[in-house]
Protein backbone atom coordinates (compact mmCIF):
# COMPACT_ATOMS: atom_id res chain seq x y z
CA UNK A 1 0.00 0.00 0.00
CA UNK A 2 1.20 3.53 -0.79
CA UNK A 3 -0.22 7.00 -0.27
CA UNK A 4 -1.94 8.84 -3.11
CA UNK A 5 -1.55 12.43 -1.91
CA UNK A 6 0.81 14.94 -0.35
CA UNK A 7 0.58 18.31 1.38
CA UNK A 8 2.27 21.45 0.14
CA UNK A 9 2.10 25.19 -0.47
CA UNK A 10 1.25 27.33 -3.46
CA UNK A 11 4.28 29.34 -4.63
CA UNK A 12 2.84 31.25 -7.59
CA UNK A 13 2.20 31.11 -11.33
CA UNK A 14 4.45 31.19 -14.37
CA UNK A 15 4.54 29.75 -17.88
CA UNK A 16 6.45 26.97 -19.61
CA UNK A 17 6.95 25.95 -23.24
CA UNK A 18 6.55 22.42 -24.54
CA UNK A 19 8.56 20.71 -27.28
CA UNK A 20 6.24 22.10 -29.97
CA UNK A 21 6.76 25.69 -28.77
CA UNK A 22 3.28 26.12 -27.29
CA UNK A 23 3.03 28.11 -24.06
CA UNK A 24 1.22 26.69 -21.01
CA UNK A 25 0.29 28.63 -17.85
CA UNK A 26 1.35 26.64 -14.80
CA UNK A 27 1.11 26.92 -11.03
CA UNK A 28 4.22 26.10 -9.01
CA UNK A 29 3.56 24.02 -5.89
CA UNK A 30 6.14 23.15 -3.25
CA UNK A 31 4.90 19.79 -2.02
CA UNK A 32 6.43 17.86 0.84
CA UNK A 33 8.36 16.46 2.34
CA UNK A 34 5.65 14.88 4.44
CA UNK A 35 5.67 12.19 7.09
CA UNK A 36 3.09 9.54 7.89
CA UNK A 37 1.94 10.20 11.44
CA UNK A 38 -0.68 7.43 11.64
CA UNK A 39 -2.12 4.59 9.58
CA UNK A 40 -5.87 3.93 9.66
CA UNK A 41 -6.89 0.31 9.16
CA UNK A 42 -10.23 -1.28 8.32
CA UNK A 43 -9.97 -3.64 11.28
CA UNK A 44 -9.47 -0.88 13.85
CA UNK A 45 -10.91 2.29 12.31
CA UNK A 46 -13.31 0.94 9.70
CA UNK A 47 -11.41 2.26 6.68
CA UNK A 48 -7.92 2.36 5.19
CA UNK A 49 -6.13 5.71 5.06
CA UNK A 50 -2.90 7.44 6.00
CA UNK A 51 -2.62 10.51 8.19
CA UNK A 52 0.21 12.70 6.86
CA UNK A 53 1.79 15.90 8.12
CA UNK A 54 3.77 18.57 6.29
CA UNK A 55 7.30 18.76 7.70
CA UNK A 56 7.89 22.37 8.77
CA UNK A 57 9.71 24.06 11.63
CA UNK A 58 7.45 23.98 14.67
CA UNK A 59 8.53 24.90 18.18
CA UNK A 60 8.12 22.10 20.70
CA UNK A 61 6.49 24.57 23.09
CA UNK A 62 3.70 25.14 20.55
CA UNK A 63 2.68 21.47 20.56
CA UNK A 64 0.40 20.27 23.36
CA UNK A 65 0.98 17.05 25.29
CA UNK A 66 -1.70 15.11 23.44
CA UNK A 67 -0.15 15.78 20.02
CA UNK A 68 3.37 15.26 21.38
CA UNK A 69 2.42 11.75 22.45
CA UNK A 70 0.68 11.17 19.10
CA UNK A 71 3.85 12.07 17.16
CA UNK A 72 6.03 10.02 19.49
CA UNK A 73 4.17 6.81 18.59
CA UNK A 74 5.43 7.01 15.00
CA UNK A 75 8.75 8.80 15.74
CA UNK A 76 7.53 11.70 13.61
CA UNK A 77 8.63 15.31 14.06
CA UNK A 78 6.08 17.91 15.24
CA UNK A 79 3.96 19.12 12.34
CA UNK A 80 1.40 21.88 12.05
CA UNK A 81 -0.69 20.71 9.07
CA UNK A 82 -2.29 17.23 9.15
CA UNK A 83 -4.58 15.61 6.58
CA UNK A 84 -5.77 12.12 5.67
CA UNK A 85 -5.16 10.65 2.21
CA UNK A 86 -6.23 7.44 0.56
CA UNK A 87 -4.05 4.38 0.09
CA UNK A 88 -3.57 2.35 -3.06
CA UNK A 89 -2.10 -1.10 -3.60
CA UNK A 90 1.25 -1.06 -5.40
CA UNK A 91 3.24 -4.11 -6.51
CA UNK A 92 6.92 -3.59 -7.20
CA UNK A 93 9.81 -5.81 -8.14
CA UNK A 94 10.33 -6.77 -4.51
CA UNK A 95 6.67 -7.58 -3.95
CA UNK A 96 4.11 -5.50 -2.09
CA UNK A 97 5.49 -2.28 -0.66
CA UNK A 98 3.50 -1.32 2.44
CA UNK A 99 3.50 2.17 3.92
CA UNK A 100 4.47 2.46 7.57
CA UNK A 101 4.04 5.14 10.20
CA UNK A 102 7.07 7.41 10.17
CA UNK A 103 7.79 7.04 6.43
CA UNK A 104 8.62 10.18 4.47
CA UNK A 105 6.68 11.18 1.36
CA UNK A 106 8.11 13.32 -1.43
CA UNK A 107 7.00 14.57 -4.83
CA UNK A 108 8.39 11.34 -6.30
CA UNK A 109 4.97 9.69 -5.84
CA UNK A 110 3.82 11.63 -8.96
CA UNK A 111 6.71 10.52 -11.17
CA UNK A 112 4.40 8.20 -13.18
CA UNK A 113 1.25 10.32 -12.89
CA UNK A 114 -0.17 12.63 -15.58
CA UNK A 115 -3.09 14.30 -13.78
CA UNK A 116 -3.68 15.41 -10.18
CA UNK A 117 -6.52 16.81 -8.09
CA UNK A 118 -5.75 19.86 -5.94
CA UNK A 119 -7.74 20.94 -2.87
CA UNK A 120 -7.18 24.45 -1.51
CA UNK A 121 -8.89 27.28 0.33
CA UNK A 122 -10.11 30.16 -1.81
CA UNK A 123 -9.10 33.74 -1.08
CA UNK A 124 -11.16 35.51 1.56
CA UNK A 125 -13.04 38.54 0.22
CA UNK A 126 -14.95 39.58 3.32
CA UNK A 127 -18.57 40.79 3.20
CA UNK A 128 -19.44 41.17 -0.49
CA UNK A 129 -22.52 42.19 -2.43
CA UNK A 130 -24.48 40.13 -4.92
CA UNK A 131 -22.67 41.55 -7.98
CA UNK A 132 -19.30 40.35 -6.76
CA UNK A 133 -20.46 37.31 -4.79
CA UNK A 134 -22.98 35.82 -7.26
CA UNK A 135 -22.30 37.69 -10.51
CA UNK A 136 -25.61 39.59 -10.61
CA UNK A 137 -26.06 42.10 -13.42
CA UNK A 138 -27.18 44.88 -11.08
CA UNK A 139 -29.55 47.74 -11.80
CA UNK A 140 -29.32 50.72 -14.15
CA UNK A 141 -26.01 52.56 -14.05
CA UNK A 142 -27.55 56.02 -14.58
CA UNK A 143 -27.73 58.74 -11.91
CA UNK A 144 -30.35 58.21 -9.27
CA UNK A 145 -30.07 54.43 -9.29
CA UNK A 146 -28.33 51.99 -6.98
CA UNK A 147 -26.34 49.68 -9.27
CA UNK A 148 -24.91 46.98 -7.00
CA UNK A 149 -28.11 45.82 -5.30
CA UNK A 150 -30.20 42.70 -5.81
CA UNK A 151 -33.58 44.39 -6.00
CA UNK A 152 -36.79 42.82 -4.78
CA UNK A 153 -36.43 39.46 -3.06
CA UNK A 154 -40.09 38.61 -2.34
CA UNK A 155 -43.49 39.89 -3.45
CA UNK A 156 -46.14 40.97 -0.92
CA UNK A 157 -48.92 38.76 -2.29
CA UNK A 158 -46.95 35.60 -2.95
CA UNK A 159 -44.87 34.20 -1.38
CA UNK A 160 -44.95 36.98 1.25
CA UNK A 161 -41.61 35.71 2.50
CA UNK A 162 -38.07 35.06 1.35
CA UNK A 163 -37.39 31.57 0.02
CA UNK A 164 -34.59 29.64 1.76
CA UNK A 165 -31.35 29.75 -0.17
CA UNK A 166 -31.99 33.17 -1.71
CA UNK A 167 -28.73 34.57 -3.06
CA UNK A 168 -27.94 37.69 -1.04
CA UNK A 169 -24.91 39.66 0.19
CA UNK A 170 -22.75 37.91 2.74
CA UNK A 171 -19.40 36.36 3.55
CA UNK A 172 -17.47 35.54 0.38
CA UNK A 173 -14.42 33.30 0.05
CA UNK A 174 -12.38 31.05 2.38
CA UNK A 175 -14.20 28.00 1.04
CA UNK A 176 -12.70 24.61 0.28
CA UNK A 177 -12.33 24.35 -3.49
CA UNK A 178 -11.30 21.23 -5.45
CA UNK A 179 -9.82 21.53 -8.94
CA UNK A 180 -9.68 18.21 -10.76
CA UNK A 181 -7.52 16.79 -13.54
CA UNK A 182 -4.70 19.33 -13.65
CA UNK A 183 -1.98 18.12 -15.99
CA UNK A 184 1.54 17.81 -14.58
CA UNK A 185 3.97 19.87 -16.65
CA UNK A 186 7.13 19.37 -14.62
CA UNK A 187 8.61 17.81 -11.48
CA UNK A 188 11.72 18.91 -9.56
CA UNK A 189 12.78 16.09 -7.26
CA UNK A 190 15.59 18.07 -5.61
CA UNK A 191 13.47 21.04 -4.48
CA UNK A 192 10.15 19.13 -4.22
CA UNK A 193 8.46 21.35 -6.82
CA UNK A 194 5.45 20.34 -8.87
CA UNK A 195 4.27 22.31 -11.93
CA UNK A 196 0.60 21.82 -12.81
CA UNK A 197 -1.17 23.40 -15.77
CA UNK A 198 -3.89 25.84 -14.79
CA UNK A 199 -4.91 27.78 -11.69
CA UNK A 200 -4.98 26.51 -8.12
CA UNK A 201 -7.33 28.01 -5.49
CA UNK A 202 -5.89 30.13 -2.72
CA UNK A 203 -3.31 32.82 -2.20
CA UNK A 204 0.47 32.48 -2.27
CA UNK A 205 1.88 30.43 0.60
CA UNK A 206 -1.53 28.84 1.04
CA UNK A 207 -1.73 25.17 1.98
CA UNK A 208 -2.94 22.69 -0.64
CA UNK A 209 -3.54 18.95 -0.77
CA UNK A 210 -2.37 17.35 -4.02
CA UNK A 211 -3.51 13.82 -4.84
CA UNK A 212 -3.58 11.55 -7.85
CA UNK A 213 -6.59 12.18 -10.07
CA UNK A 214 -9.52 9.92 -9.23
CA UNK A 215 -11.05 10.11 -12.72
CA UNK A 216 -8.27 11.17 -15.12
CA UNK A 217 -9.46 12.17 -18.61
CA UNK A 218 -8.79 10.05 -21.65
CA UNK A 219 -6.23 11.29 -24.14
CA UNK A 220 -7.99 12.89 -27.12
CA UNK A 221 -7.13 11.76 -30.60
CA UNK A 222 -4.31 13.83 -32.01
CA UNK A 223 -3.07 14.98 -28.61
CA UNK A 224 -1.35 11.84 -27.30
CA UNK A 225 1.80 12.10 -29.41
CA UNK A 226 3.14 11.92 -32.92
CA UNK A 227 1.97 8.33 -33.46
CA UNK A 228 -1.72 9.21 -33.17
CA UNK A 229 -3.77 10.22 -36.21
CA UNK A 230 -5.42 13.63 -36.47
CA UNK A 231 -8.98 12.98 -37.69
CA UNK A 232 -9.33 16.41 -39.38
CA UNK A 233 -6.08 16.13 -41.34
CA UNK A 234 -6.87 12.53 -42.33
CA UNK A 235 -10.30 13.51 -43.71
CA UNK A 236 -8.86 16.42 -45.72
CA UNK A 237 -6.16 14.18 -47.15
CA UNK A 238 -8.71 11.55 -48.14
CA UNK A 239 -10.95 14.16 -49.81
CA UNK A 240 -8.02 15.53 -51.82
CA UNK A 241 -7.07 12.07 -53.05
CA UNK A 242 -10.64 11.39 -54.23
CA UNK A 243 -10.64 14.56 -56.36
CA UNK A 244 -7.55 13.35 -58.22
Amino acid sequence: MSVTGILGKKIGMTQVFDDAGAVHPVTVLKVGPCVITQLKTAAKDGYDAAQIGLVEFVKASKVNKAMTGHFAKSDAPPVKMIKEVELESVSGEDGDQSAKAGDRITVEIFSETKFVDVIGTSKGRGFSGVVRRHGFGGGPKAHGHMFQVQGSIGASSFPSRVFPGQRMPGHFGTDQVTVRNLRIRGIDLEDNLLLVEGAVPGAREGYVLVSKAKTPPRERRGFAGAETKDALKASKKAAASKKK
